[in-house]
């Protein structure tokens, strides 16, 4: 039992009573459950006695004993997992059924995790913020409260003690003067969730932390600005906030007035401890002890002892003591000190510094007195030993944000907030001016980053001043901030949406606070208030000023509005614009800040006046920037002179001859001190005329911009060219006083040149020249459509020759670079369709878009598709874009498949707003899932007793049809019979059929029967279950049969199944029989029933016989041991029978048998352990037993070799046996033992076999030779192991068990368990994979035979090497803080492909990689979806095995996504973790009605309901993706009707208005009955518009949303505003229809044109793998088939098993553990082929072989220290790399003698080696090592070609492949020089290379594997294009364009009914998405105009293309590569 394991030796012993568990008796009782002890048991067989004695079981009754989970409990290993207080059973067996339920005791105690871990996810979710202040500021609000009843000083120390030599000693005090604690007051702390209102039911008394003061008291303490210090609340945020910074925590606590002090100790190895040991986890001991007492403290803790000893001094106190300081905290708190507790001063800046917050008072001396509310001293002091401390009192911080929102005021302005119920708020709102150029609002200290900074051109990047975008209002409860909770505003200190008499900006430069008592909600830590905004926000909340503490009973506004007038008249100072010049659109700034700019002439700055064409100085340039100013420009719509903060200046740069450049800076560059005549003496130099630059101009519009994108087809508009030199003049020629300079025109050359992927092409080309009355001028072009980039070049060139270089320089020149993309989408095709479809079954339809010029193109997010079926009802769910597709998902079909259509329907889809907005196809629609089960007949059913009854059934679909589905199977099953009898009927083809099966047989039926018949379908659950009633009758067929026998004259009736005995070989004679019916009448034999009598022992009845009642004789078996078997049956339908058997009695003796009863194996010189039984028989072989009783004596037992003397013969129960047989010895060999009896004899052939096994043999292994295996790679053979007795015989003992041991970190697959040896002493482990580190280990067999030691077998040494080709990991880095925005792009992502050895792989590919992003559905477990967006890598330079992710495009869809890095080559799958990112969606663009208003149509009459323009119609604001991004967005919607120009007459609405506005709120709008005025004026029949337009503060004007527009018709007449509706929507049908077949026709040549360009491709991919295959010698006639192509994978795969499988050399030296500053030992870091040569080689470096290389010193030493310096160590930083060798350098001879060919083919020793991994330091550390070493054949040639080279230089070291070394001082010859044998190295040898047949068969098999898949991707292509080839020329599509050609018709009809003119479209106008550019004024919504339904779906990404895969159409899915978005065939 495990508890009683943890009793041994354990001081913690568990007494005998506390261990028990409860057993229940459940072997054939119901018995209560019995507890039984099992304290002091030890042992399963003592545990099963006591439950034998406690259950009073018999010792002859067998038991078992289970858990309740049915595991047997059978020996002391299963009983040690029972655990104390279990349940277990007592049964008969282990699989017995329960005979009565048993009650098993479960305990579900709370995790401590509860505690521990409380309160970890509110701290972290800390907006990006280190949450640990807010963990102090939890305990500070305990101390707070407990010292709130203090007289004197209340002192909070926060002290920190870091041991930087021992971080086990970190530990936190926080100390307080406070009242303390009781034992039971310091319980109610401990417990989690007790607040303090609970306290006081739960102990009668307010515990500590509230004091005893009684509510009513607490309420009169109402203390300015709510400072009660009343916030501790609710029992949480002090243990939540303990265990967030450590892990164990202290209370130190003694109250006032008190003896003894009281400590409780909690920590987290504490709980888990208890856990463990099963004990109570919530529970623990209070330490009462005398004050200073701190023996129970261990001497080293010297911090907790001083505290302690220091509480004498003390007369109440409370210490929390916090421990196991995690380093991330200590790290923060050291390095972060001036920040964190600049964040504990903001939140309790007014318990600190009083109501009136920290004030820069002039006397110093004051703020250091102790008024009311400042004698709170909340100090941190920081302890590292041996370092000062470190102390900061947080009222001597002056830079917290309230310090700083106090001290930048210039007036405040105090209201009351008084919400429903008792809550009351108190609210101040503070001014800060602005004071010349800059703003004084204080910027905040947490985030610098969010103030606005200047970028490179100077302009300010943050667009909102002052506040920006922070909320005005901080709140605080109860005196303390809420840190996570702030107001953005209020309605009437919000921005007003009309403008008033004061700057906008001002409303930028008022903060706030708000005070709060504790009638509002906060968190539970108090980070968060639950309702505080909304009851301030709710209408029955009451705002008033506050003035000199009185109550002002005034408006609110109004008061705010005065306060905050007068702030910016008496503190605000600010610059006078002056000589406005009108509004102008600056094209110099980016296109959101082009407009609207005021142009002002001078402005008044500090009573200095700055005037155009003032020459000034600009500050901080290098060098200094003179200039003439030329305008002064202020953002927003002016109309006169204004005030403001500050603006821009634009200016000429001075002196032109050396810059000619106009500049616009910040006004705040101006240098206001320099004068002009400092200016003007530094222009000096002449100014330079000759031409400068190009001014560009688009008199027309139709600009082209740099870096533009332009839909295809969009004019480039009349350009109006302009030289100007650099004084800023227009100049025509060029200047100079000759008549040839004179002469000498400039022209002007217009380029437009296309890059394509062919290469650059000019497309466009036309010089101007500028005349008398025209300048330089080009005309508008309209034909630029291909797709790509541009670049518009504009060259000034000379008249005469054309060039473009005049006096050594260049003549300017302007290029605008423009891109040409898809225009908007004017059609659509059908994609690709996934089949079958079936009734009532989604399904889903791809849509793809097409502009003009049939480029694909983005769908239209805004449009509405329609489908319709004909004759059946058919509806889709919702769409959704991916790419350039809109799927319509989730279409249903329903009603009755009619014969007619034969299963095709005709389907037309409609997107209303396109040019071709319809297309119609076929659908074949097969009937639904099975749902009802049909059978007939439905009345009761009346059958004869064994016959079989016949229904039908029909499985019909929800609509009725009969249908079909997979394994749809219909069950029969008959409740009510004795037996099991079930009818199938398999309808997965037909859907019907009928169904029956075998007959219904009831015994003994005397009357009418009736039963039930229950119709199932098994696996279709949405089926339900049918009944019928069968009612049974009884047969008059036989149904018994009487069977007598004939003994001593008298009939003897047999039993069914009796047996009857005779002697073996004689007859049985006399058996008469009688027939029986059902109801027990006999029944005649006759000549009609004879025939159906049959019986099994004879063939042919004889008839007479029969027929008078007699059976005919049986013959006796001739054995014993056969049973005959005698069967009379009845072959009708009746089908009744009766047998009986036969059975022999032994006949006379006549033989005997000898057997060995078991094994007749003798070991030599051992007694036959089994018997030889004798048996006695007769002539048929049967055994006699009656024998006389002398027979024992008669039996004689002889043999060759048989000691007679002992042979023994007694008798038993079969007869009589032999024992004792034994043999004086001889040869192993077969012996025959002779039995003689009487006459009769027979012979028994022992085995004479081997001794007992002693060893073990390993056939086939070599005990001395090391096997190299690759990590995860297989052993060369099976593992064999043989028994063997001591001579070395073979032992075939079976059943003993064998086992395989392994060394150290090795893993083998599968894992070997204990054999047992088969019948020839031999166990089959298998070949083994082996995995582990890289190190070489030994595995070794052993045997356990009987209970000796066991027998030891001989050792196989395995090596392991890594696989450096195997991927283990993926390593994903990436910016975790970065912000995800819909449109932008995603952060860069690298991506590590790790092998075992934790280094990159360098032979992963980038195909390999790939970057899955998806939408987080609930329903997805794990892994990447489908419809995940797939991103391509880029490989990192000089990196091998890094890549990166970057330029990749968030997709257009705002939702939470994850993305996951997979990795793929073919063989290895890895997938990285899920990354969960949270896209946010774009600012909104546009205002979009969710259901499609149509194109209403009212009259003026007197009915109310024809005057109704729209009931009721929901408009949003959406982004540019289609997103809803109006949260936050409220104001208002201003409806206006309007009319054409040149209409007067406009109606109005009810009340004569003809505007209205509507609210917005978050975005959302409803225009409910918009009712026009009864008789108001209008044109019968004319076309108006409701105008919608958003009015919202929070919308840049710059960035206005363009207008909605909703058509309707207007008519005098009722009548006919009925008939034109009609029209109307004639109108509307008949334009879907023909853009439905439009883009039908247009998606179908598309597709056309894809399918062939896909075969094409395919094949150019199969003729390149061809090639490579002829690189690789391999034939292509073998490669005709994919069949063919997978069988020489197969075969190409076992040749590179087969090569890693082979036999190589291995180095045997142990590796060192895995660290990546250690490359490795020498041995393994190179290898070498030739044997011979890794002899000598490996002979000759055997003193470095086992040399350890590492990167640096550091490392070395680290190395060296871990093996007390045995180990020897070469670090790379050490080697002097100038005097390493040439790798390359050519042999010595080559240089001195030329030509010459010396004998013995020398090479460098370098050459032989190969590295498999780190090539260059490799190369670095053999280079040193081998120098210039040569290797020759053998010693002569090395003699030989030493003495040539000596003659002209120094030769090297030379070895030869015989082993025989010279010196490179020419000593050779003796031991020393002759390399010894391989064996005698022991291992230290350079390992064997891989086969090279290895490498060629792995390249082969990759190759080979890509072919495969372009072949089947060709084949694909082919049959596709051949598919939709004959589609197109089917009838129906003629047809289709028939029907299209009617409808256009059909349309001018209606139109011309309707009166529209020629000039109206016929297509309506689609309220498109504006581009991010300024956008249009207004956007027309036309009746056509489509919309999303009612619940909004979040557009995705355009990058999101469906997978089409029906067998007509291509399959395309998206891929990224270099940033670009492209299609690949799946």
């Amino acid at each position: 039992m495990a508890s009683n394991r943890r009793s041994k030796g354990n001081e913690t012993e568990l007494e005998e009573d506390d261990a028990f568990v409860y057993v229940f008796d459940r072997r054939d009782k119901d018995a209560p459950d019995v507890k039984i002890p099992t304290g002091g048991l030890f042992s399963f067989e003592d545990f099963k006695e006591r439950v034998r004695e406690a259950l009073q079981i018999k010792k002859k009754d067998n038991f078992v004993i289970a858990t309740t989970n049915r595991e047997e409990i059978k020996d002391d290993e299963t009983w040690d997992d029972i655990d104390n207080g279990d349940t277990l059973y007592v049964l008969k067996k282990i699989n017995q059924e329960l005979c009565a339920p048993a009650n098993e005791r479960v305990n579900f105690v709370p995790h401590y995790d509860t505690i521990v871990k409380g309160g970890l996810y509110e701290y972290y979710a800390s907006e990006g913020q280190n949450p640990l202040p807010y963990a102090f500021a939890e305990l500070i609000d305990n101390a707070l409260s407990a010292t709130s009843e203090n007289t004197g000083p209340r002192n909070i120390d926060i002290l920190l003690h870091f041991d930087d030599g021992k971080p086990s000693n970190h530990s936190v005090f926080i100390i307080d003067n406070g009242r303390g604690m009781s034992p039971r007051q310091l319980n109610n702390w401990a417990i989690y969730r007790l607040s303090k209102f609970k306290r006081k039911d739960k102990r009668g008394k307010v515990s500590f932390i509230e004091g005893e003061d009684d509510d009513e008291e607490l309420e009169q303490k109402q203390a300015p600005l709510c400072l009660n210090s009343d916030i501790s609340y609710f029992g949480v945020g002090g243990k939540q906030a303990v265990f967030f910074i450590g892990n164990s925590t202290r209370m130190i606590t003694k109250p006032k007035d008190a003896q003894d002090v009281h400590e409780l100790t909690m920590s987290k190895e504490e709980f888990k401890q208890r856990e463990i040991n099963k004990e109570s986890v919530y529970s623990g001991y209070i330490r009462n002890r005398k004050v200073g007492d701190s023996s129970h403290i261990s001497p080293e803790n010297d911090v907790l002892c001083s505290i302690i000893n220091e509480e004498k001094k003390k007369e109440s106190f409370t210490v929390v003591e916090i421990g196991g300081i995690s380093s991330s905290h200590v790290t923060y708190l050291r390095q972060h000190l001036s920040s964190w507790t600049r964040q504990l001063a903001h939140i309790y800046h007014y318990y600190i510094h009083g109501p009136d917050g920290n004030q820069d008072l002039e006397d110093e001396s004051e703020s250091k007195t102790i008024p009311q509310f400042k004698n709170i001293n909340i100090k941190v002091k920081l302890f590292v030993k041996g370092k000062p401390a470190t102390e900061i009192d947080l009222r001597d911080i002056y830079d917290d944000m309230q310090s700083l929102y106090v001290r930048n005021s210039a007036s405040q302005f105090f209201f009351k907030a008084t919400a429903e119920g008792t809550g009351v708020v108190e609210g101040i709102i503070r001014y800060h001016p602005f004071l010349y150029d800059s703003e004084t609002y204080p910027p905040d200290v947490n985030d610098p980053k969010g103030e606005a900074d200047f970028d490179e051109h100077d302009y300010a990047v943050n667009t909102r001043p002052a506040r920006g975008r922070r909320p005005i209002f901080e709140c605080y409860w109860n005196g303390r901030l809420i840190p996570y909770t702030t107001i953005e505003e209020f309605e009437w200190c919000s921005e007003p949406k009309k403008s008033k008499n004061i700057a906008v900006e001002c409303w930028n430069r008022i903060s706030g606070v708000l005070f709060t008592n504790d009638h509002f909600q906060v968190s539970t830590n108090k980070l968060t208030f639950l309702d505080l905004e909304m009851r301030l926000r709710d209408k029955s909340t009451i705002f008033s000023r506050i003035i000199n503490g009185q109550e002002k009973r005034t408006s609110i506004e109004k008061e705010f509005l005065n306060w905050l007038k007068d702030c910016h008249e008496q503190h605000d100072k600010q610059i006078h614009f002056t000589g406005f010049g009108g509004q102008v659109v600056r094209g110099d700034l980016p296109k959101q800040r082009q407009s609207p700019w005021g142009q002002f002439k001078s402005v008044v700055w500090d009573n200095k006046t700055f005037k155009v064409g003032q020459m000034v100085k600009i500050l901080r340039t290098t060098p200094v920037f003179l200039g003439t100013i030329k305008n002064f420009y202020l953002y927003g719509e002016h109309e006169g002179d204004t005030f403001a903060t500050g603006g821009e200046i634009e200016i000429q740069q001075e002196p032109q001859s050396l810059y000619n450049e106009v500049r616009t800076l910040p006004l705040s560059r101006l240098d206001r001190l320099c004068s002009a005549a400092a200016v003007k003496r530094l222009l000096e130099e002449e100014e330079s005329k000759l031409p400068s630059n190009l001014i560009v101009t688009w008199p027309e519009g139709d600009e082209v911009r740099p870096n533009e994108k332009r839909p295809a087809g969009k004019t480039i508009g009349a350009l109006k060219i302009e030289i100007e030199n650099r004084k800023g003049e227009k100049i025509q020629k060029l200047p100079g006083t000759s008549a040839h300079a004179s002469h000498k025109k400039l022209l002007v050359e217009l380029k437009v040149i296309w890059h394509s992927s062919t290469g650059d092409q000019t497309i466009v080309s036309h010089i101007s020249q500028h005349g008398k009355n025209w300048p330089y001028w080009f005309r508008k072009m309209e034909t630029i459509n291909n797709l790509g980039p541009h670049t518009l070049r504009l060259q000034v060139v000379l008249n005469e020759s054309g060039s473009t270089i005049y006096a050594g320089k260049s003549l300017p020149s302007h290029q605008i670079k423009f891109t040409v993309t898809e225009a908007e989408p004017e059609k659509f095709t059908v994609g690709m369709l996934e089949g079958p479809f079936r009734i009532g079954q989604p399904f889903q339809i791809p849509l793809v878009f097409r502009d003009a010029y049939n480029n694909i193109t983005k769908p239209v997010y805004t449009s509405t598709p329609t489908i319709q079926a004909r004759d059946l009802d058919i509806s889709y769910e919702k769409t959704i874009a991916k790419g350039t597709s809109l799927i319509l998902t989730g279409i249903v079909a329903e009603g009755v498949i009619s014969e007619k259509h034969t299963g095709s329907y005709g389907v037309t889809i409609t997107v209303p707003g396109l040019r071709e907005d319809a297309q119609a196809l076929k659908l074949r629609f097969l009937p639904g899932l099975p749902k009802v089960l049909h059978v007939k007949p439905e009345e009761e059913m009346v059958i004869e007793n064994g016959t079989a009854p016949v229904f039908h059934v029909e499985v019909q679909d929800m609509s009725g049809n009969i249908t079909t589905d997979k394994n749809l199977t219909v069950t029969c099953k008959f409740p009510g019979l004795p037996t099991d009898l079930m009818y199938l009927l398999d309808c997965s083809a037909s859907g019907c059929g009928n169904i029956t099966g075998d007959p219904v047989l009831l015994k003994k039926v005397k009357d009418n029967h009736k039963l039930k018949a229950l119709f199932e379908v098994p696996n279709k659950k949405d089926v339900s279950a049918v009944e019928r009633t069968l009612v049974v009758t009884p047969s008059n067929s036989i149904s018994h049969i009487e069977v007598k026998q004939e003994e001593n004259k008298k009939q003897r009736i047999l039993k069914q199944g009796e047996s009857i005995m005779g002697k073996a070989g004689d007859v049985i004679s006399g058996l008469t029989l009688v027939l029986y019916d059902e109801a027990g009448r006999a029944v005649t034999i006759d000549e009609k029933i004879f025939p159906k009598i049959k019986v099994n022992w004879i063939a042919k009845l004889n008839q007479e016989m029969v027929l008078s009642g007699n059976l005919p004789p049986i013959k006796v078996p001739a054995s014993v041991s056969d049973l005959k078997y005698c069967q009379v049956a009845i072959h009708d339908k009746s089908n009744v029978e009766f047998s009986f058997t036969v059975n022999a009695l032994p006949a006379e003796q006549n033989q005997i048998k000898c057997k060995c009863q078991g094994p007749a194996v003798v070991q030599i010189g051992e007694v036959l352990e089994s018997e030889i039984q004798i048996t006695v028989k007769d002539k048929f072989g049967n055994e006699i037993t009656d024998l006389p009783k002398n027979s024992l004596h008669e039996f004689q037992v002889t043999g060759d070799g048989l000691q007679t003397d002992l042979v023994k013969i007694v008798s038993n129960r079969n007869g009589f046996a032999i024992t004792n047989v034994r043999f004086e010895g001889g040869k192993i060999g077969t012996k025959d033992v002779k039995v003689t009896w009487r006459e009769l004899r027979d012979f028994v052939r022992i085995e004479m076999v081997a001794g007992p096994p002693e060893t073990l043999t390993l056939p086939g292994w070599d005990p001395e030779e090391t096997i190299t295996v690759l990590n995860e790679g297989k052993l060369p053979r099976s593992i064999v192991v043989q028994l063997c007795d001591q001579f070395g015989n073979p032992a075939k003992v079976s059943d003993v068990r064998m086992q395989l041991t392994k060394e150290g970190k090795i893993k083998l697959y599968p894992p070997p368990t204990p054999l047992k040896t088969n019948a020839q002493g031999q166990v089959d482990f298998g070949v083994l994979t082996a995995s582990g580190p890289r190190g070489t280990y030994e595995l070794q067999p052993k045997a356990f035979h009987g209970k000796a030691e066991p027998i030891l077998g001989p050792k196989i040494q395995v090596q392991l090497q890594p696989n450096l080709m195997k991927p283990t990991s993926l390593s994903v880095e990436y910016d975790k803080k970065a912000v995800f925005t819909v449109g932008e792009k995603l952060p860069e992502f690298t991506v590590k492909v790790l092998t075992e050895d934790e280094q990159p792989m360098a032979s992963a590919k980038v195909s390999s990689l790939s970057l899955k992003l998806w939408k987080m559905d609930a329903n997805v477990s794990s892994g990447p979806p489908s419809r995940a967006i797939s991103y391509s890598p880029e490989a990192v330079k000089g990196s091998p095995g890094v890549f990166v992710f970057k330029n990749r495009k968030t997709p257009d869809n705002a939702a939470v996504h994850q993305i996951m890095i997979t990795y793929y080559d073919g063989q290895y799958e890895l997938f990285s973790n899920v990354m969960t990112v949270d896209i946010k969606p774009a600012p909104p663009m546009q205002l979009l009605p969710v259901d499609n208003p149509g194109t209403p149509t009212v009259s003026n009459t007197r009915a109310a309901n024809t005057r109704c323009v729209l009931r009721n119609l929901r408009l949003e604001l959406r982004d540019q993706h289609g997103n809803p991004s109006g949260t936050g967005y409220s104001g208002k919607v201003k409806v206006e009707i309007c009319g054409p120009d040149d209409v007067t007459e406009v109606p109005c609405f009810v009340g004569g208005s003809k505007t209205l506005d509507i609210a917005l709120n978050n975005g959302t709008c409803v225009l409910n009955n918009l009712t026009i005025q009864e008789n108001a004026p209008g044109l019968d029949g004319q076309e108006y518009r409701l105008r919608c337009e958003v009015q919202c503060a929070l919308i840049p004007k710059n960035k206005s949303i363009p207008a909605l527009e909703i058509p309707f018709l207007f008519y005098n007449d009722a009548k006919k505003q009925s008939q034109m509706s009609q029209l109307s929507k004639q109108r509307d049908n008949l334009q879907k229809v023909i853009n439905t077949y439009h883009s039908l026709f247009d998606t179908t040549d598309l597709l056309t044109k894809e399918l062939q360009t896909s075969v094409k491709e395919a094949l150019q991919e199969e003729d390149q793998i061809k090639e490579e295959f002829r690189k690789l010698r391999v034939s292509m006639h073998q490669l005709t088939s994919i069949e063919n192509v997978e069988k020489m994978i197969e075969a190409k795969t076992l040749e590179k098993e087969r090569c890693l499988q082979m036999k190589r050399r291995s180095c045997g030296l142990p590796q060192l553990s895995g660290n990546p500053e250690v490359i490795g030992k020498i041995g393994h870091l190179a290898e070498i082929a030739d044997p011979d040569i890794a002899r000598v080689l490996s002979w000759h470096m055997s003193s470095d072989i086992d040399c350890v290389v590492t990167k640096t010193t550091k490392s070395a030493k680290d190395v060296y220290k871990q093996t007390n310096g045995k180990q020897q160590v070469l670090p790379l930083d050490s080697i002097f790399k100038k005097t390493l060798p040439d790798w390359n350098k050519p042999l010595p001879h080559t240089k001195y003698r030329t030509g010459w060919r010396p004998p013995g083919n020398p090479s460098y020793a370098r050459d032989f080696l190969e590295f498999p991994q780190h090539k260059q330091e490799c190369q670095t550390v053999f280079g040193m090592l081998l120098g210039d070493t040569l290797i020759l054949d053998d010693l002569d040639s090395a003699n030989a070609y030493r003495q040539e080279i000596v003659k002209f230089t120094h030769c090297p070291t030379i070895l030869t492949r015989e082993g025989d070394r010279i010196r490179s001082n020419g000593k050779f010859g003796g031991l020393m020089n002759k390399a010894v044998p391989i064996e005698k190295l022991k291992g230290a040898v350079f390992g064997e290379p891989l086969n090279p047949q290895y490498k060629e068969a792995e390249s082969i098999v990759e190759t080979l594997q890509r072919f495969k898949v372009a072949m089947q991707k060709t084949s694909k292509a082919k049959e596709e294009l051949k598919d939709q080839s004959s589609y197109i020329e089917l009838p129906e599509m003629k047809s289709k364009r028939k029907e299209c050609q009617d409808a256009e018709k059909q349309l001018i009809e209606v139109e011309k009914k309707l009166g529209m003119t020629s000039s109206r479209s016929r297509t309506p106008q689609v309220n498109t998405t504006p581009p991010q550019a300024t956008p249009s004024k207004r956007a027309r919504l036309s009746s056509q105009t489509p919309v999303n339904g009612a619940e909004t779906t979040p557009t995705p990404s355009p990058h999101f293309t469906p997978t089409r895969q029906s067998k007509r159409l291509a399959s395309m899915t998206p891929t990224m590569e270099d940033g670009r978005k492209k299609l690949r065939k799946t």
